[in-house]
């Protein structure tokens, strides 16, 4: 694994040093930057499986003569598991980047674009690999930094610029409550070690531990997206070139996830009051419902995708929220299932919204426009981009036989295993947010419905649309791949299931690697699925099935070539374009039932013409969605901390003695306090 590792990290710093050493060379830049970024997934991919199997962690540490900190890392499978995600996913994104970046050739400097990326994926990977709090906090801040920039790219637009501002401020808020969570566990400790983190001298006082709990929650769920913290995600999903989207929405927020985990089964011991769990469930169910409400109503493809993050972010925190609870009642097997459920939906989610934001961007390179208005008959003019972005929009609909069904069964059932429960209260509440799931399940499905029947379906409604082509083949080999993992992942759980479970075993306290939820009488009941039966003719059955399904694939769309196309009947009406349904009129049901929260803003302006003042020339419609978390929640601090500064600006009299003083003032405050 040692091999692994470090060849893992020269083909990243490879792919942030080379790039920038032959300006002038665009194409070649970004052949440098992306292909080392796909050794480096390749290599990743294989360091992810082979920790997940491995007897024992894989450790590492180098010494420095900074105080507390070490550049330490540790491969458990937790680790290994979230290292697997990252390197799949930016092994797609960087296949695809091959093509996609080919837009900003004379733009955009790709040695730059190319480094930046490599250092992203690089920093991602070595923050689920540090073993030491110090350094945690250095890639955590540089993987934000390093995302900033990415998102900033095209930085001569002014909504990428606030775009990028906003994310920024939001980190950094975050990072904020992550700095203080680390300092309580140091404060017991003395030491940023995750070892001495995990094994204190003393156990941290329940008051203590209960703040590092919110600290957490706020500093990582910023990063998550979780509401109301998700503010950012539909600025600077959509501003950033979409390949980074893929990166960011996929996997950049799934290390949150993987620090919540550490902090509160790894760190905090994996003994919570009740409540733990049931405020996590909550911010889920609440993540998990208003996510997808909002992203309905969007119709900027990329803002919608972002939504979605929200939503099923919010999906892993209802299994993660249901484990905690049945972890506090002593019940470990369910507290296992709804682990592993929220794990599987964690990589069903990165693979699926990624291969989504990838679509995006494939829309984006052909039409130019983000605006699913604006879109239409797409599917006859990118069958391939069209068929696995149907792919994508069925998994994240969690519908069979894809990954997202999988998981969010999962996460079903764990959440109806309530009645195990002593308390009548929770017995109530875990249902409930089973409705809240199943709600958001439907709105899930509408909402892609519209996606994919608003963009690739019906007649053309704009010229970018109807001069669009099917994307250059490296861009359709990174969908392909991530289509391919989608079902795989669905129709091999046998296969998944053993190795999540290595994961959540040691939190948990038992495995449940050979047991499957039975429907009668919702127990676990033991069956034959143990890892060790994974034998080579299963895994070969396996890959013959997915061999079948590739090659059904291509006999498909190859046979597009060969098959004469007419127009649908039209009951002889002469059809166009105003026609069809449009992404707004989609919703409008929606939009009604739901308009308390979504508190719709519409004008309709009509010009009427000169000769018949009955008759209308045009009329322009504007339909516009309430932020209501941010005019209510986060405009007034925002106008509470101007107000401030004004206060203040009164001391800044322009006088530099005045200054002086100020300097004087302050050391000498600083040296009492000290003395």
């Amino acid at each position: 694994m040692s091999t692994l590792l470090l060849a893992l990290l020269a083909c990243y710093v490879g792919g942030i040093v080379l790039p920038p050493c032959v300006p002038g060379h665009p194409r070649l830049q970004n052949i440098l930057a992306h292909s080392l970024a796909c050794a480096a997934g390749l290599l990743g991919v294989a360091l992810g499986v082979a920790g997940l199997v491995a007897p024992q962690p894989m450790t590492a540490s180098v010494s420095s003569t900074i105080p507390y900190l070490s550049f330490a890392i540790r491969l458990d499978p937790l680790a290994a598991f979230f290292v697997l995600t990252i390197s799949l996913v930016g092994l797609a994104a960087s296949l695809f980047a091959l093509g996609y970046v080919a837009e900003f050739y004379g733009r955009v400097s790709l040695g730059a674009l190319g480094s930046l990326f490599n250092g992203f994926l690089l920093a991602m990977t070595l923050v689920v690999l540090a073993d030491n709090g110090f350094f945690f906090l250095i890639v955590w801040e540089i993987m934000s930094l390093l995302s900033y920039f990415l998102v900033v790219t095209e930085h001569e637009k002014a909504e990428v610029r606030y775009a990028g501002f906003f994310y920024l401020i939001m980190t950094h808020v975050g990072t904020a409550f992550i700095i203080l969570t680390f300092l309580i566990l140091f404060q017991d400790t003395g030491s940023f070690s995750f070892d001495a983190f995990r094994h204190p001298d003393t156990p941290l006082p329940q008051g203590l531990r209960t703040v590092a709990f919110f600290a957490a929650l706020i500093g990582f769920g910023t990063k998550a997206g979780i509401v109301p913290l998700h503010v950012w995600l539909p600025y600077a999903h959509p501003a950033a070139p979409s390949h980074v989207s893929a990166l960011m929405s996929g996997v950049m927020i799934k290390t949150a996830i993987y620090a919540l985990l550490r902090v509160y089964f790894d760190f905090l011991g994996a003994q919570f009051p009740w409540w733990w769990g049931f405020v996590v469930l909550v911010i889920g169910a609440v993540s998990a419902l208003l996510g997808v409400m909002y992203a309905l109503m969007e119709h900027d493809l990329k803002s919608l995708l972002a939504f979605h993050s929200v939503e099923n972010i919010g999906i892993i925190l209802l299994g993660i929220g249901a484990g905690m609870i049945f972890q506090t009642y002593g019940l470990k097997e369910f507290a296992a299932l709804g682990l592993l459920a929220g794990l599987y939906h964690t990589i069903n989610h990165a693979v699926f919204k990624a291969l989504l934001f990838l679509g995006a961007g494939s829309l984006l390179y052909a039409t130019h426009t983000r605006n699913m208005e604006e879109y239409g008959g797409l599917l006859r003019r990118m069958p391939w981009t069209g068929f696995f972005f149907l792919i994508g929009a069925v998994s994240i609909s969690a519908l069979p036989p894809t990954n997202g069904f999988v998981s969010e069964w999962l996460v079903f059932q764990s959440l109806f295993l309530s009645f195990h429960i002593p308390s009548i209260f929770l017995k109530l509440m875990l249902p409930l947010a089973a409705a809240m799931l199943a709600l958001t399940s439907v709105l899930a499905l509408a909402c892609f419905a519209k996606a994919f029947g608003i963009s690739f379906l019906a007649l053309p409604r704009s010229a970018h649309a109807g001069h669009a082509g099917e994307v250059p083949v490296p861009m359709r080999l990174g969908m392909a791949l991530l289509s391919v993992v989608c079902v795989a992942l669905g129709i091999a759980p046998i296969v998944v299931v053993p190795l999540l479970d290595r994961v959540v075993a040691p939190f948990a306290g038992v495995s449940i690697a050979g047991k499957v939820l039975a429907l009668d009488g919702w127990a676990l009941a033991p069956v034959n699925v143990e890892f060790s039966s994974l034998s080579p003719p299963v895994l070969a059955l396996l890959l013959a099935a997915l061999s079948l399904l590739g090659l059904g694939l291509v006999a498909v769309f190859g046979g597009f070539a060969k098959t004469r196309s007419y127009k649908t009947w039209g009951c002889g009406i002469n059809l166009t374009p105003r026609m069809e349904y449009t992404a707004t009129g989609f919703v409008q049901p929606i939009k009604r039932v739901f308009s308390t929260i979504y508190q719709p803003t519409v004008k309709l302006e009509t010009e009427l013409l000169q000769e018949l003042r009955y008759f209308a020339k045009r009329r322009r419609f504007e339909f516009r969605i309430e932020p209501i978390f941010q005019k209510y929640l986060y405009d007034p601090v925002v106008a509470f901390f101007m107000a401030m500064a004004d206060r203040l600006r009164v001391i800044q009299a322009g006088n530099l003695h005045l200054y002086l003083t100020y300097i004087f003032v302050t050391l000498v405050v600083l040296l009492l306090i000290a003395m």
